[in-house]
């Protein structure tokens, strides 16, 4: 299924040269940055590597969706934190990457905070733009 947005609101636009050893700017020179592959990947690891790049963009926007379906439940989510773990290895000739996306919401126990997490996951864009490609976990934890 394609989720096609009714009305683009904004686009975002960067150039990456070289890759994984390379660089990425946005078009409005706010994100600047080299851009290395990871120790682990046999890297220098001295720069920003994609999986980070993709795990802050799905954590921030995970948590915009929480903070949404949170409200609609009655729930207070400002004070909620989401941690998420974007894996990367080899998948057949290629390579292919997972995410883990823990969510701790104030104020609610596990199985509330496992509901909201759930919903959240329904809503978000990563998550619809990931869904059926990416092995994707959600865990909710109350505080």
């Amino acid at each position: 299924m394609t989720n096609t947005p009714t009305k683009i609101v904004y686009t975002a636009k960067a150039t990456v040269t070289g890759g994984r050893a390379g660089h990425a700017k946005s078009d409005d020179g706010v994100l600047d940055l080299a851009l290395t592959a990871p120790k682990e990947t046999g890297g220098p690891g001295t720069g920003t590597n994609p999986e980070q790049l993709f795990a802050v963009g799905y954590g921030a926007c995970f948590q915009g969706a929480l903070g949404l379906v949170a409200k609609k439940h009655g729930v207070d989510a400002s004070g909620s934190t989401v941690d998420i773990a974007v894996g990367f290895g080899p998948e057949g000739d290629s390579f292919a990457i997972t995410a883990d996306i823990t969510a701790t919401i104030p104020g609610v126990d596990d199985v509330k905070a496992q509901e909201l997490v759930e919903a959240a996951h329904q809503v978000c864009p990563y998550s619809k733009a990931t869904r059926g490609n990416v092995p994707v976990t959600v865990t909710g934890k109350g505080a």
